[in-house]
């Protein structure tokens, strides 16, 4: 049997690489909206974060979603990804 290729993605955070499962997807849509991608199938820009408090802060304290999507991140966007880390520690 062929193993099955597991897809690896960089966290912005940390810049380390991890299976796709374990991080989180936030996505600019093509008319500009950024929004968390919760199945990973929206179509647009895509940038990912791991499921770590730091890498969060980390991200936000150096601008690097910004810098990813080229635009200003409102502050709800970093609010809702702050409940959804907050929502895996959880299950």
């Amino acid at each position: 049997m062929r193993k099955r290729k597991i897809p690896l993605r960089m966290c912005i955070g940390c810049n380390e690489m991890r299976p796709k499962k374990e991080l989180i997807r936030v996505v600019r849509s093509p008319e500009g909206d950024i929004s968390i991608d919760k199945v990973g199938k929206k179509p647009g820009r895509g940038a990912y974060i791991c499921m770590d408090q730091n890498c969060l802060e980390s991200a936000i304290r150096n601008k690097r979603l910004e810098r990813a999507f080229g635009q200003k991140i409102s502050h709800d966007i970093y609010d809702s990804l702050t409940n959804e880390m907050g929502e895996g520690e959880n299950n």
